[in-house]
Parts: structure tokens; C-alpha cells; sequence
């Protein structure tokens, strides 16, 4: 344990001086003198001036107070609603005023503003200029003669400088305007021209210059230069706050060494203009709360770095807590389970820094708020299965996992006796030759003490019965055929009916499924485990025989294999397997204790597994495979037993979820938690994607053009980070543990996404409903494909995912915003699992699925290039296939 504990500590040191090297300083001129002017709005809060946001005057006297000591004037930009104010309280703390009168198409307030404004520079001597309008042009409110009749109106009533605010092309294009006021008033913004920060105060010299040389002679002032702190990029143009500091500093320094006359946009940042784009609020050198974004000497530092670090190694330690917890973690495991924590910390700094960098409407909070809340399941999705990756790539073996030679020591009894096992076999509709091969691999165990329940349920058509009843006979007086009618309760209903005829000197239950053909040594392997007196339930893999019959069914088949021989092995570490109902062996008293088999959940196998360990007994697990059932026969046979899976599942926590609390029962802190994270990451995991990419479908046109509310990379880059988990995971786990072919995986990572809408869906329905009915998996081979597309709602929702990705790249080929550009991806990404459905969906119904397809275009192909072919799997027709149906229900 101390090993342990120095490697934690050995990634948290390392994580620290991460954050050392990664601190930002970059050089910028000094600027000790005090700026000429800054653009003020007395404005607080995230209330537009037009509606509520009344400015105080105490609130105006401090900051003008505040302000007088970084610049010798402000620029306003109207001079109405409370902007009146202004003047005379600039006075007070000896800042000059240049006023503004805001000008649009409103006649009225057009009025009011101008009389406002001359009213103002006639009452307050600290008034040195008036600007009517500020854009007033480029936004189109006005012409360029109507404007210059208002600008020659003011100028006629007033004794200082008069001029407008305007773009600097603006001036250039309309020289008539530049004739009209007293000094050129023009706006430099490199930023909203798409140039880099690096770019920007070169650019800003440069359009000066050619100012000056339009307008020789001519007193030209650039009234707006300025950078923001946060927000989006806007093609080269990136805002931040080393950005910001080192670009106004550069710019302050060679506009003084040139003498230009300049005002910095703007002193205050102003929260209310999110409607300005991203960077809307970001402009001010003070944030809102007044307080200085940089410093204008020394080196521009981040002075909240080491405060985010702090954050980041605090939440990386304690989330690096549990791995104390594990029993005997390799130096590699706990270095590869602390360094996740780790990362998690970061992201949670990189949260808080967010959080404290920006501000936020009602629907901006919302949306962050409801992005990171679906973003803390991910995330714990996430270190589970990196756990996994950790505990099987570089943990210890499997301990508690049943192996054939740890059974066969124990296979003879000492004392001669065999306990007596009763194999209970239900089954509904089934073909009587399918269950024929069933019985006569029962007939077959190596074993000298067991009877067979065979009894099949609400099925009174004497074809489905009578064999089999006959059959029974001649297999000898072992096998007990039952016919029942109907029968309540599911497939449990059945199962409790078998019990009723069970031996009473039965002390093991074995159950399979009607479609099984169990190996000779199945119950002389596995039931010497029940020597032990706590083992209350032993279970066995499923498998399949009939893997070949085409290619949906080999990469089906591939899929199913991943939960035996990864999350079965790993779960039974903890004494804390899934209960599947076949191939499966519980002690009677085990059973008996807890009240046999319940019919409240269509999951009967898996909710009295949990159960028996809710009493305290022991569960244990093998993955050898001791029988070989039937796969679902199509791909809607596929989707409809894992909406019973999941539906199933979803009945078992909600009846089950009292008593995970503490006391409630037997359980011990390490079963709770693997179910728990087992149903987050199977249930949760999908529903969560399904819910995930059907909100972002829904923001795609906010983005795309409403240009607001666009996903920060806070919120997108972990959905890529997990899909990137869950792919490592996937691949590394079936390399590691799962003996497939790496073609049969990868088909099996597709068959694993193509059910992610079937999950959500079973959730959905388990929120809102109580019970379904118990829907058989249709199997056998000789099953109708159903004439309905398989994965509509998938294709639709595929498509609009990739219609939205590619709506988001078009409408941000001028901007280039870099988040847009990732949000898309996250919908590529988001549109795998449904497309998948969709290419199974199409695969079942096109001739590659045929392996004789594939052998034969192997063979043509190989001739052509000269090169042999690969070997295919044969097709495989599965002995006496079964007749059955879609659309079957036990009632």
C-alpha cells in the first residue's frame, strides 16, 4: 500500500508541475502614464438600457472615481436614460466628457437625444466634444446626408468639436462626411475584421495612416481601439485575456510614441451586451465587478493560475481517494486510475475558471448549467470504464473466477454423495425439434443425480406439445413434462409451477432456455462449488451455435461474447454477477429464502440473482462454456430482447433501489457500486447519448442562425473525450479478454452502438409504465423478416445529426468559430450509434450478408490481383431449425 500511495502522490506532484510549466507569461511593453480616454456606459447587470438598467448615481460616482485613475476622460454614447448623469460627476473627479447622442431610425428619441446633448456641453464645462451617432451609418439607421444635417444642426448650437462615430472604411467611402464635423472620429476593431491578435495593432497603425493621408490636415482621433477578453474566435481573431492585455498595452505604447489621439472600447465590461456575439461583454479593462483584467507593467500573468491549480490537484486527489480502497491495485493500475482523477480535476478547474471569466443571462446559465449536469454521468461513465481498462490491462488476474481445473479437484465428492440437481427447461411456442436437441444433450450429462422439468406454457396447440410430451416418455422417468395453460407471470410464472414439481430431495436448480444444448460436464464441473454452504448461485456463459449463419449473425454473436468474457469476469471480482437465465445453477435454499421466482419484472433471472445476494449468499462465475443456444433470428428479434434487457433492468431498480441505502441489506459496499455503475453505464450510458444528441439537434439552429448560445468547448470536447474512453475501452478490452478475430470486433462494436435508441427507448417506456409483456426473442431460423425498415427512427435521427453538422460548417464558413467547428464534430460523433443501426439494418437485407458473398468476391478479387484469398467462415445451418415468430407474447 505505501507503493500505492507513492505513486498517488507521484501524479499529483507531476500534475502540480504540469500547471508550473503550463503557466502562461508573456512580455508586453509597460504603460506607467494614464490613458486619454476609455468608452464608459454607466450601465450594471445583464438588463438592457432600453428596458430596466437605470444607472444609480452613487453607482456612477464610483466608478468615475475608480476610473480617473487610469484616464483623463470618458466617451459616452448617449445622453439619455440616466446617461445625463454623467457629466456633472465626471467633473467632480476632473475627468473630461465627450458626449454621445445615440441616433437610429426613432425620429422621437433621435430628438431628445441631440437636445440632451447640447443641453449638456452648455451646462458642463468639462464637455470637449459631442459625437452624433455612433455607427449610425454601417448599421443603416441612416444616410450619410441625413446624418450630416443633424451633425450641422448640433454643430450650430454648441461651442465644442462635433464629429461622428463610424467605421474607419466608412470615413474613406463617404468623404462628404469627413467635410461635415470637426475631427475624424474612427473606429479601429481589428478583431471584428477577423485579424489576430499579433496582427491587430499593425493593422490598427496601418488604417491610421491611411486616414491621415485621405485626410490631410484633418484632426483624426481613432475613438474605439480595443480587444476582448473572452468570448468566440472570429476567423484569426482570437479573444482572452493575454490577448487583450498585450494588445492594448502594444497599442497604448506606439499610439503614444506617435502622438495619436486615441479612446480605448471600453472601460467597463458590459454584461448586458450579450447580444453582440460572444464577445459582446468582454471589452472592458475593468471586468463588471470593477476590478483591473491586467496589470499595464511587468510580465501579463494569470493571477488566478495557481488558484485553478489548487482546484485542479484538490478534486484530482480526492477523486484518487478510492483507489486506496482497491485490494492489492498494480503501481501501473493506480498510476493509470490517478492520472483520470486527475484529468478530471483539470476539467473542473477549467469549469471554474469559465464559470469566473463570463457572465451569464438566464438562458446562457441555463443552458451551461443543464450541459454540465448531463455532463457529470458522462464523466463518471467515463473513469468507470478507464477503471476497467486499468483493472484488466495492468491489474492482477481474475481470483474468484471458476475454472474447469479448480472444479475438476472437487468434481468427486469425498463422501460419494452428488447433489441431486432438478434442470428446469421452460418454454412457449418453441419447435418440439429444437427442444428435442435440447433434452438429448440433457440426457447426455456426465452426471448420476439430476431430473428435467420441461414445461411449456400457454401454448395449447397439440403440434407444440405432444412431441415433446412423447419425447419425455422415451427419454425415461428424469425428464417431467408439463403442460400449462394460462399460466400468469411471464416466463417466472412458468419457472414457479416447474418448482411445484420439483424433487424434494433437490438441492440445486439448474435453468436453460428451450433453444440450449449443454456440454456432457456442465453439472460435474460446476456444482462441486456448492460445496461451500454460502454459495447460493453459480452461472455459466451464454454462447451460440449458430455464430455463422450470416454475417449479422458472426458480428452479433461477437457482441454478446464482450459481456461474458469482460464485464461478467470483472463483476464476479465483487460477488456481484448479472443473472442471465439459462446456464444458470442456484442452491434451492438460496432460492427458497428470498421467494423464488418473482413475475413483477421481465427480467426474472437477474432480479432473484440480485436478490439471493441482497441475502448475503455467494455468487460465483466461470467463463467456460458449457452450452450453446440459438441467436435471435433477425435484427428486430436483436433489438426486441435487448429492449426486454433494458426494460427489464430498468423494473429492477426501481424495485430493487431501497434496498441498495445503507442497512437495507446484506450487500457490501463493492456489489452496490458495481451495480450501480453497471446500470449508469449500460442504461445511463445510452440514454444519455440518445438525450444528449436530441438536445443538440435542437440547439443546431439557435447556433446556426440566432449566432448565440454557441456549446463552449467545456461542454463538447469531454463528449469527444468520453466517446474516445468508450472506443479504447472497447478495442483494448476485447484484444485483452474476448477471442475474436479483429474484423468480428470491430463488427461488434457496431452491433454494441446499433442498439444505443433501443436502450433509451426501454427507459423511456420503464419511466412511464409499469409493466410490459414479455416479448420472446424469436429464434431458430425459419423466422419472417419483417417487410418494415429495422432502424427508421435511427436513419432519421442519423441523418438530421449530419444534416445539423453540416448546417453548422456552412453558416460558419465567414466566421470560423472554432467551437462551431467542434460542436459539429460532436454530431458526427453522436450520429455512429444510430447510423450503425441503420448499416445492420441494411446488411440483414442485402447479399453481403451471405458469407458465400464474401467468399465468392474474395475469390474474384483474388484472381484479379494475383494474391490468395483470406479464409471466411463457413456458413453454418443450424440442425432442425425452428419454427417460431416475431410477434409472440406469453400471456
Amino acid at each position: 500500500m505505501r507503493a500505492v500511495v507513492a505513486v498517488l502522490l507521484f501524479v499529483t506532484a507531476a500534475h502540480a508541475a504540469l500547471w508550473g510549466i503550463l503557466r502562461e507569461k508573456q512580455e508586453a511593453p509597460d504603460f506607467k502614464g494614464i490613458l486619454p480616454s476609455v468608452s464608459y456606459a454607466p450601465f450594471d447587470g445583464t438588463a438592457h438600457p432600453d428596458v430596466d438598467n437605470i444607472p444609480n448615481p452613487d453607482k456612477i460616482r464610483a466608478d468615475l472615481t475608480k476610473l480617473s485613475t487610469v484616464s483623463r476622460a470618458i466617451r459616452l454614447y448617449s445622453s439619455t436614460g440616466g446617461v445625463e448623469l454623467v457629466p456633472p460627476i465626471a467633473n467632480e473627479v476632473g475627468m473630461k466628457v465627450t458626449v454621445g447622442a445615440w441616433i437610429d431610425k426613432n425620429v422621437d428619441r433621435n430628438e431628445r437625444e441631440m437636445l440632451s446633448a447640447i443641453d449638456l456641453s452648455k451646462r458642463n464645462s468639462n464637455v470637449n466634444g459631442i459625437v452624433v451617432g455612433n455607427e449610425t451609418v454601417f448599421r443603416g439607421e441612416q444616410k450619410v446626408e441625413d446624418l450630416v444635417k443633424l451633425i450641422q444642426r448640433v454643430k450650430s448650437q454648441v461651442n465644442v468639436p462635433v464629429t461622428t462615430g463610424e467605421i474607419w472604411n466608412i470615413w474613406i467611402e463617404h468623404p462628404e462626411l469627413a467635410s461635415s464635423v470637426d475631427f475624424i472620429a474612427a473606429h479601429i476593431l481589428p478583431y471584428w475584421e477577423g485579424f489576430s491578435d499579433q496582427q491587430a495593432v499593425d493593422q490598427a497603425l496601418i488604417i491610421y495612416q491611411k486616414l491621415r493621408d485621405a485626410f490631410p490636415g484633418k484632426r483624426i482621433v481613432i475613438a474605439e481601439f480595443g480587444w476582448p477578453s473572452a468570448g468566440y474566435n472570429l476567423k484569426s481573431a482570437v479573444p482572452g485575456p493575454f490577448e487583450q492585455a498585450v494588445t492594448l498595452r502594444t497599442f497604448v505604447s506606439r499610439a503614444e510614441a506617435i502622438g495619436m489621439e486615441y479612446n480605448i472600447v471600453e472601460a467597463i465590461d458590459q454584461p448586458w451586451k450579450f447580444f453582440e456575439g460572444g464577445v459582446g461583454p468582454y471589452w472592458g479593462i475593468l471586468n463588471a465587478a470593477r476590478e483591473p483584467k491586467f496589470a499595464w507593467t511587468g510580465p501579463v500573468v494569470d493571477e488566478a493560475h495557481w488558484k485553478l491549480a489548487g482546484i485542479a490537484l484538490l478534486v484530482g486527489i480526492l477523486l484518487s481517494l478510492p483507489v486506496l480502497q482497491l485490494v492489492t491495485p498494480t503501481l501501473m493500475q493506480a498510476f493509470v486510475l490517478s492520472a483520470a482523477a486527475n484529468g478530471v480535476g483539470a476539467w473542473v478547474a477549467t469549469i471554474f475558471a469559465y464559470q469566473q471569466g463570463h457572465y451569464f443571462v438566464w438562458g446562457s446559465a441555463f443552458a451551461l448549467t443543464l450541459g454540465l449536469t448531463l455532463l457529470v454521468p458522462l464523466v463518471l461513465i467515463a473513469m468507470a470504464r478507464i477503471e476497467e481498462i486499468a483493472a484488466i490491462a495492468f491489474g492482477r488476474a481474475p481470483r474468484r473466477l471458476l475454472t474447469a481445473a479448480q472444479t475438476s479437484a472437487l468434481a468427486i465428492p469425498a463422501d460419494g454423495h452428488f447433489p441431486k440437481v432438478s434442470i428446469h427447461i421452460p418454454a412457449y411456442r418453441e419447435s418440439p425439434e429444437m427442444l428435442k436437441l435440447t433434452l438429448d444433450a440433457v440426457a447426455r450429462l456426465d452426471y448420476p443425480n439430476f431430473e428435467c422439468v420441461v414445461i411449456i406454457n400457454n401454448t395449447p396447440d397439440p403440434a407444440f406439445t405432444q412431441p415433446i410430451q412423447d419425447y419425455c416418455r422415451t427419454l425415461g422417468e428424469r425428464f417431467i413434462f408439463i403442460n400449462a395453460l394460462k399460466v400468469e407471470g411471464f416466463k417466472a410464472g412458468a419457472l414457479r409451477i416447474a418448482m411445484e414439481r420439483t424433487a424434494v430431495d433437490a438441492e440445486i436448480i439448474g435453468i436453460i432456455d428451450a433453444d440450449y444444448m449443454v456440454e456432457p460436464n456442465w453439472l460435474k464441473d460446476l456444482v462441486p462449488a456448492f460445496n461451500d454452504p454460502n454459495v447460493g448461485l453459480v452461472q455459466a456463459p451464454q454462447d451460440h451455435r449458430d455464430g455463422n449463419r450470416s454475417l449479422m449473425h458472426y458480428i452479433m454473436n461477437g457482441e454478446y461474447a464482450g459481456f461474458f468474457d469482460i464485464g461478467m469476469v470483472q463483476r464476479n471480482e465483487a460477488n456481484a454477477i448479472i443473472v442471465h437465465g439459462t446456464m444458470c445453477l442456484i442452491r434451492r435454499t438460496a432460492m427458497d429464502t428470498v421467494g423464488g421466482w418473482a413475475g413483477d419484472t421481465i427480467c426474472e433471472d437477474s432480479d432473484l440473482g440480485l436478490s439471493i445476494m441482497q441475502h448475503g449468499w455467494l455468487t460465483h462465475y466461470t467463463n467456460v462454456r458449457y452450452g450453446y443456444g440459438l441467436l435471435p433470428d433477425t435484427y428486430e428479434a436483436f433489438k426486441k430482447q435487448r429492449h426486454r434487457w433494458a426494460y427489464g433492468g430498468f423494473q429492477i431498480i426501481k424495485k430493487h433501489w431501497r434496498r441498495f441505502l445503507p442497512g437495507a441489506s446484506r450487500m457490501t459496499q463493492d456489489q452496490k457500486r458495481e451495480f450501480g455503475l453497471g446500470w449508469l453505464n449500460w442504461l445511463g450510458a445510452e440514454s444519455l447519448g440518445v438525450l444528449v444528441a436530441l438536445l443538440n439537434l435542437v440547439w443546431v439552429p439557435i447556433v446556426a442562425f440566432a449566432d448565440i448560445a454557441i456549446p463552449d468547448k467545456i461542454l463538447t470536447l469531454p463528449i469527444i473525450a468520453a466517446f474516445l474512453v468508450s472506443l479504447i475501452h472497447f478495442i483494448t478490452l476485447y484484444r485483452l479478454r474476448v477471442h475474436v478475430k479483429t474484423w468480428q470486433m470491430l463488427g461488434a462494436m457496431v452491433a454494441a452502438m446499433s442498439v444505443q435508441w433501443t436502450v433509451s427507448r426501454a427507459v423511456a417506456n420503464g419511466l412511464i409504465t409499469e409493466h410490459l409483456p414479455f416479448a420472446v426473442t424469436s429464434k431458430g431460423g425459419l423466422s419472417n423478416m419483417s417487410i418494415e425498415f429495422q432502424a427508421f427512427w435511427e436513419a432519421v435521427i442519423g441523418v438530421l445529426l449530419l444534416i445539423g453538422a453540416g448546417v453548422l460548417i456552412a453558416s460558419n464558413s465567414f466566421k470560423q468559430v472554432h467551437e462551431i467547428y467542434v460542436f459539429a464534430g460532436v454530431l458526427v460523433l453522436e450520429s455512429l450509434p444510430f447510423l450503425s443501426a441503420v448499416a445492420i439494418a441494411i446488411l440483414e437485407n442485402s447479399r453481403s450478408n451471405d458469407f458465400v458473398w464474401w467468399r465468392n468476391t474474395t475469390i474474384r478479387t483474388a484472381e484479379l490481383i494475383g494474391l490468395r484469398q483470406e479464409a471466411m467462415p463457413h456458413p453454418m445451418q443450424v440442425a432442425q431449425p425452428a419454427t417460431s415468430e416475431i410477434h409472440r407474447e406469453a400471456s
